[in-house]
């Protein structure tokens, strides 16, 4: 297809769509640049605007009458296209669960429940050598003043050199696809190693990482900044280094809240920042199981782990504790 053979499409549309010509007489442009970042809609509305003037020009109408015949139909398509698209994505994305963190105290018990101590005997270290030991105790996790806070240690328990806190959903918050989104800020220092992610919950496929995991956010203090969203299979995994990892770098995350969120679809993973697309990742035709078991309920988990193989890369900083990763609030939408 050729511009040339559809002048009302050319790129100049494109280029200048902040500037149209006679603006003084369009007052249907002016009402759609009052929308508040909706510049697609304001090109497919301008260039439907020009194909239309285009049309009517050889029509017998006068100026004045095609000018208030087109801005009246930009309003009102423009508005019927505003209360279609609210519509719709209130049907796509419906809140199913959350928790706010309004109230002071242990966190909901309706909600959370705990993975506890060094997860020995069957994954000592937790499958990653890592220092912790796992508590539920108000010292490690706790709600206060609008947040969930999770907070790491260094005190001796069940032999283990720091306390820490693995709150889990499991069984009161299980899902099979949607939007699962965690607005958090970070802890800091070499060390630190906290996760916001998911594993299956009925464990379909065999353990890990026959069953999948979907790591929302994992940082590491050595590396400040540096957010990771990644899946692990059978196929692909971190053992092997065929994790499908994206990276993002947010400078502040240790000092500011970021929304942390993963749209998980029947055959994609999309992996957001504050609703910026970092990572996608989308099945493969040839994947069976082994490089997609995202077809079971997964729950949610968040942690700080301490030390390990990867957060304690380049050792761990025992100036630096306690040291927490605060949460605003978990919301799931599907």
């Amino acid at each position: 297809m050729q511009t040339k053979a559809f002048p009302c499409l050319h790129p100049d549309l494109l280029r200048n769509v902040w500037t149209p010509a006679n603006s003084d007489e369009n007052y249907g442009y002016l009402f759609i640049l009052y929308i508040n970042r909706m510049k697609i809609l304001e090109v497919l509305l301008k260039t439907v605007f020009t194909c239309f003037d285009k049309f009517l020009k050889g029509s017998p109408f006068g100026k004045q009458t095609r000018r208030a015949f087109l801005n009246g139909t930009l309003v009102a398509g423009t508005l019927c296209i505003l209360i279609g698209s609210l519509t719709g994505c209130k049907n796509q994305h419906t809140l199913v669960w959350s928790d706010e963190f309004n109230y002071s105290g242990s966190p909901d018990s309706t909600k959370w429940n705990y993975d506890l101590g060094d997860g020995c005997p069957n994954v000592c270290g937790w499958g990653n050598n890592e220092l912790q030991f796992y508590t539920n105790i108000p010292n490690n996790v706790r709600v206060e003043n609008g947040v969930l806070i999770i907070e790491a240690h260094k005190d001796s328990l069940g032999g283990k050199a720091y306390t820490s806190t693995r709150i889990v959903s499991k069984n009161k918050g299980d899902w099979l696809y949607g939007r699962i989104e965690v607005r958090a800020k970070l802890p800091r220092g070499k060390g630190t190693w906290p996760g916001i992610w998911m594993l299956s919950t009925d464990w379909h496929y065999g353990g890990w990482p026959e069953s999948g995991e979907i790591d929302i956010m994992e940082h590491v203090g050595f590396n400040p900044g540096v957010i990771h969203g990644t899946i692990h299979t059978k196929k692909y995994n971190h053992i092997s280094q065929t994790q499908k990892e994206g990276i993002i770098t947010m400078e502040d995350c240790q000092d500011e809240f970021h929304s942390y969120a993963i749209d998980w679809q029947e055959n994609k993973i999309d992996f957001f920042v504050d609703d910026q697309l970092y990572h996608s990742v989308v099945r493969n035709a040839e994947d069976d199981f082994t490089g997609w078991p995202f077809d079971k309920r997964f729950h949610l988990i968040m942690n700080i782990a301490v030390g390990g193989n990867w957060g304690g890369m380049q050792g761990v900083d025992d100036s630096i504790w306690p040291q927490r990763m605060e949460i605003d609030y978990v919301r799931v939408y599907q």
